[in-house]
Parts: C-alpha cells; sequence; structure tokens
C-alpha cells in the first residue's frame, strides 16, 4: 500500500473497524477532561488544519458518520432554482473575544474567503441572525460546500490570521500558536456543543519533523497521538493503537485515547476536528 492509499484508509470508515478489532476506545462514551496532545510533521499543514477545526466553526459540517449537519446555522432553503439560499444562524453564540456572532460576520467571512465550487454573485446579511447567499449558477451542493475547512467565520470576516491571534465560535480558544511550530487552547466554557463536542480540557499541537522522534515522543508519553510515527519506534516498545493497522500506520495512540465510532472521511486528523472530537478515556 502507497502512503496516499494509507492516508485514505485511514480516513475512512474502515479505520473504525480497526480500531475496535485493536481494542482500542472506539466504543466508549467519551469523557471529558485531560489535557489531549498530538505531535505531528512539519509537512502538510497538520498543525493548522487541526488547530483551526478547533478554534473555528462553520455553517454546515459533515459529521463523522459522512452526514450534513448544521453548526453555525440551524436551517436553510433555497430557491427552487437553487440559486438563492437563505441560512438561518444559531442563537446566543458568541465569538472568543466575547463579541457576539451576526449575520454580518458570516457574509463578510465568505465575502472575502469566497466559497469553493460555488459561483457566488453575492453574500448578504438578513438583519442580524440570517444570511442570504445569491449564486450566478444553480448549485444544489451549496451546503455541503459551506462544511469546508476553508469556509471559517471570524470577527468581521478578517481571515487570515496570524495562528496565535486567531479567534472563532469553536470549542477551543488559543492560548498560544506559531505555525510550523506549536498550538495550545483551552475549552471554552458553557459552548454550544457542551457534552457533545470538546471534550479535552486542553488540546497542545507540536511539530515534530523527524518520524522517528513523534516515535519516540508518543513511546515516552510526551505525546498521545503521533502523527505518520516512524513504526520502527513503536512496534513490540510497548502498547498502542495504530491506524490503519501496526504494518502500515497512519497514526499511532496511547490506550488512553478515545476515538468516535466513525473517523471523518475527507483529510488526516479526522477531517481537523481531532481536537473537538477525540478524548481521554
Amino acid at each position: 500500500m502507497t502512503r496516499i492509499d494509507r492516508r485514505a484508509l485511514f480516513t475512512s470508515g474502515a479505520a473504525a473497524a480497526l480500531l475496535a478489532a485493536a481494542g482500542g476506545s472506539v466504543n466508549a462514551a467519551p469523557k471529558a477532561g485531560g489535557v489531549l496532545r498530538l505531535a505531528v510533521p512539519r509537512d502538510g499543514g497538520m498543525l493548522e488544519q487541526a488547530a483551526r477545526g478547533a478554534v473555528y466553526d462553520t455553517l454546515t459540517e459533515i459529521a463523522p458518520d459522512g452526514l450534513l449537519r448544521g453548526e453555525l446555522a440551524t436551517a436553510w432553503h433555497s430557491t427552487a432554482d437553487a440559486r438563492s439560499w437563505t441560512f438561518d444562524l444559531r442563537e446566543g453564540v458568541a465569538f472568543h473575544d466575547g463579541a457576539p456572532l451576526t449575520a454580518e460576520d458570516a457574509a463578510a467571512s465568505l465575502t472575502s474567503q469566497g466559497i469553493a465550487g460555488a459561483d457566488v454573485q453575492a453574500v448578504t446579511a438578513l438583519g442580524s441572525r440570517q444570511l442570504l447567499v445569491e449564486l450566478a449558477q444553480p448549485n444544489p451542493h451549496l451546503p455541503y460546500l459551506l462544511a469546508g475547512a476553508d469556509q471559517m467565520i471570524a470577527p468581521g470576516g478578517e481571515l487570515p490570521v496570524p495562528l496565535a491571534e486567531a479567534v472563532g465560535t469553536g470549542c477551543y480558544k488559543v492560548e498560544r500558536g506559531q505555525e510550523g511550530r506549536h498550538f495550545r487552547a483551552s475549552k471554552v466554557a458553557d459552548h454550544y456543543k457542551s457534552g457533545t463536542a470538546g471534550w479535552a480540557d486542553t488540546v497542545e499541537i507540536i511539530v515534530i519533523p523527524d518520524a522517528a522522534v513523534r516515535a519516540e515522543a508518543l513511546r515516552d508519553g510526551y505525546v498521545d497521538v503521533a502523527a505518520l510515527p516512524e513504526p520502527r519506534g513503536l512496534l513490540k516498545r510497548g502498547e498502542f493503537l495504530y491506524y490503519p493497522s501496526s504494518s502500515d500506520m497512519a497514526l499511532a495512540a496511547r490506550h488512553t485515547v478515545g476515538i468516535p465510532r466513525k473517523v471523518g472521511q475527507r483529510a488526516p486528523l479526522d477531517d481537523g476536528r481531532i481536537a473537538e472530537r477525540w478524548w481521554l478515556a
């Protein structure tokens, strides 16, 4: 199996079955608390991917089971020709700096980033809680497109910003961060996802360029999850969980890590949502 195939298998639903076979905590109920620590390579943007998934929300999201659901949007509908879409925003959501989420923030964010895969004419706030997206061409897939990791909603649409200055509505608030090096964030109290996501009290991500050193960090207890570790540094060196298998691992984790019954299908690190979806068992 090639390296590309390995990543594809990890991000498929087959990974969950392999986890169960390996005796992992995929079937255990999520547990709150603790510090979830990840080691990732420098290449591939895994640090930024996981950090953005912790800090920012999107209007919609793809759940671990592959189904579309609302995130900052609670409902949406379109005209018959799928060119005009109206989204109702969740009430009572605030950014990490305390400012309330408004439709103006969502409109500015989507306007500044664009919507990949859609021919957008205009994005307009209809009051404070409703958003209108007008397309030049019909697109019945717009709600799925808005679940993309590049459709983040930020205050006033100010994106991108340095990692240390990122402010979103996600489960975790930045404590410190630097692109290509490290990231630390703490759980937001009374978040609208409380009880369904954001299990760890703190999430730490560190870039370790060398695969052998990532394996060593996991083996010696400095991190809980290592992406693309050197297998020889782990096999027969302790009890770990390997994904998708011990002979061809994309991730390795300690047995104290809890994982959803299903994992994401579009990108490594559980579609960038690993920080809010995984837990310490």
